[in-house]
């Protein structure tokens, strides 16, 4: 849900309001209801089941999509649209049973997959016959909300352009030698533009454009009245705030009932009312706020009925009349104590955004995305079997890992005829991986305080920091690939084209990997413990100097599997070449000798 700044220009603390252009109580009603109805809509389109919506092919591809063709694909119990990049098997090459499906890292697009025609991971497939398919699961790449395939082209079009308009910005800031914070992308996507929430390079910021009903009530609310003679200005006073407060209210007992658990929900008002308690202090006002805080606190716990709304909007004037008591008050404690009021409801309510936008785990991708794409991608190839071969890099090998593992324990067929994993790892336990760093994140409580990683974001700011003297950060450049194996250009399309935002929801599961072994959101099901009885063969592959997903680490994973399905080998040698965590897929040197490794190894299996 978007948010509108509606602070007042003037620095002055405001204390009288002009008369005739308060907002009366009817229409203080309607605006109201109007908030009511607002919340109750942004929680229904959250839920939305899309099931019925058909996958399409868009006629038209967007420039940053270098593939053969774009196709859409629907998931249930959502209004994502997974992208789809096809690359068609070259005629030249010997006709393939199986279609071939490539499944990316956290955090990242098919850009990774297919850097350039020299360097494309994806191209090479298609030119040995294989029908190539990368996914990019929802929140990555190209990958919308949106229904009708004209929806979709405009959010298509949209988000590729911001990509490609974040890579020539972090570009020129790279030649300057300098990242000014105020020019990168900022996280206000939201659910309405364009029916699109999506985050590459960070964040797509897209501003929408209020109704014209929306703009009458903004403007009264809003108005600066600038030639008033007492040199007091603004009508913001209690409408706004009533109206901003039950808002909020509202979201966190009903929208968000969907996406946080009753103690998450707990955790997050107790921080909201924490931080109003703090502007007030230890004022004479402080007792009476307690008594709101408590009545708020009961009411947040109660079950929904038809008289909650009423209820709330009490309770927030109550709250709105003790700011304003303080706003009049001469204590320098409660100096300029209604605006700061206002920021911080609206700081909480783009937090409370953030955690309805990017509400989804490991476990979405692996029992709805990458299920979705599966099947669409056997209505569009029809093999004979109906199985797929799939190919995944880091986390995407940990998808595939977790899906044989999951069929394994329950007796059922993946429809997988083989898989390869590049760099990924169920358990990375014993290993020195770097990942180690995002363990801060096992707290549920830490997840809600920062709802996402910006990770696009932060690599484009710190991508000059890394590439120009006096390379302060260029140790992040070794995460990505090993010394002189990936050439600058291709280095610096994946730093500043590759990667999206990240769901703390996300890492939240994939931290569970670091102690014991990843498991399901449950807790329950730790994936590692079935790999033993999985029946499809695997090629597990490993860079010598990854420091992400160690070679240690992918072999603790691959000796789970029985020993005559899988195929383990680290690329790499002591005196070099090294591979790091990208060049299995984009180094100068994998078309030389990893991707022949991985063709041998699909046709055998493409039987």
């Amino acid at each position: 849900m978007s948010s509108i700044d509606v602070r007042p220009g003037l620095q002055m603390p405001i204390r009288y309001l002009n008369p005739n252009l308060l907002i009366s109580g009817a229409r203080r009603s309607s605006l109201l209801l109007s908030v009511y109805q607002r919340a109750t809509s942004f929680r229904l389109r959250a839920f939305s089941t899309g099931a019925s919506e058909p996958a399409v092919k868009l006629p038209e591809k967007p420039p940053v999509c270098t593939a053969d063709e774009l196709h859409y694909v629907s998931v249930a119990n959502s209004d994502w649209r997974l992208a789809l990049w096809r690359y068609n098997p070259s005629p030249q090459a010997p006709p393939r049973n199986h279609p071939l499906l490539l499944l990316s890292g956290v955090g990242t697009n098919a850009i990774g997959y297919d850097l350039a025609p020299g360097s494309s991971f994806a191209r090479y497939m298609a030119g040995q016959g294989y029908d190539t398919w990368v996914l990019e699961v929802r929140g990555a790449g190209l990958s919308v909300w949106g229904s009708s395939i004209k929806e979709i082209e405009q959010s298509v079009n949209i988000v590729s352009k911001h990509m490609e308009e974040a890579a020539e910005s972090a570009t020129e800031n790279a030649t300057n030698g300098a990242v000014s914070a105020k020019e990168q992308p900022t996280d206000s996507w939201s659910a309405e533009d364009s029916k699109t929430r999506i985050a590459n390079n960070g964040v797509v910021s897209v501003k929408k454009q209020p109704t014209d009903s929306q703009s009458h009530v903004s403007e009264n609310m809003m108005s600066v009245i600038k030639d008033d003679p007492t040199g007091i200005a603004t009508v913001w006073d209690e409408s706004k705030l009533v109206a901003k407060l039950t808002e909020t209210f509202m979201r966190l007992s009903e929208t968000l009932s969907g996406f946080l658990s009753e103690g998450q929900s707990k955790t997050i008002s107790v921080k909201l009312l924490d931080q109003i308690s703090k502007l007030i202090g230890d004022s004479q006002l402080s007792e009476r706020f307690n008594e709101i805080r408590e009545g708020l606190l009961r009411l947040l716990e109660t079950r929904q009925n038809s008289a909650i709304g009423g209820q709330f909007r009490d309770l927030s004037e109550r709250l709105v009349n003790v700011i304003e008591e303080g706003q009049r008050s001469v204590s320098p404690q409660l100096f300029d104590l209604q605006e700061r009021f206002y920021s911080t409801i609206e700081d909480f309510q783009k937090q409370l955004d953030l955690i309805v936008k990017y509400d989804w785990d490991f476990d979405h991708y692996l029992e709805e995305d990458v299920p979705a794409a599966m099947k669409y991608i056997k209505a569009q190839s029809k093999p004979k079997d109906g199985k797929l071969l799939a190919i995944g890099h880091s986390m995407g090998g940990i998808l595939l890992y977790a899906m044989l593992s999951r069929c394994g324990s329950e007796g059922s067929d993946p429809e997988l005829a083989a898989i390869v994993t590049l760099a990924s790892s169920l358990d990375y336990t014993s290993s020195k991986s770097t990942l180690k760093l995002l363990l801060p994140l096992a707290d549920p409580a830490q997840a809600l305080n920062v709802p996402v990683v910006p990770l696009g974001t932060l690599l484009a700011a710190a991508y000059p920091l890394s590439s120009r003297p006096p390379y302060v950060l260029s140790w992040l450049n070794q995460l990505i690939s090993a010394e002189d194996m990936m050439h600058p250009e291709m280095l610096k399309k994946l730093v500043l084209n590759n990667f999206c935002t990240i769901p703390a929801k996300l890492l939240l599961q994939l931290t569970t990997a670091f102690r014991g072994g990843l498991r399901d959101r449950s807790g329950k099901f730790l994936y590692k413990d079935h790999l033993q009885e999985i029946k499809v063969p695997v090629l597990a592959l490993a860079g010598d100097q990854d420091l992400i997903c160690p070679p240690e680490a992918v072999e603790e994973t691959a000796k789970l599997i029985p020993e005559d399905l899988v195929t383990y080998k680290v690329f790499g040698e002591s005196g070099g070449p090294h591979y790091a965590h990208y060049d299995l897929v984009g180094g100068r040197l994998a078309a030389e000798q990893v991707y022949p490794y991985i063709i041998q190894f699909l046709n055998r299996c493409d039987t």
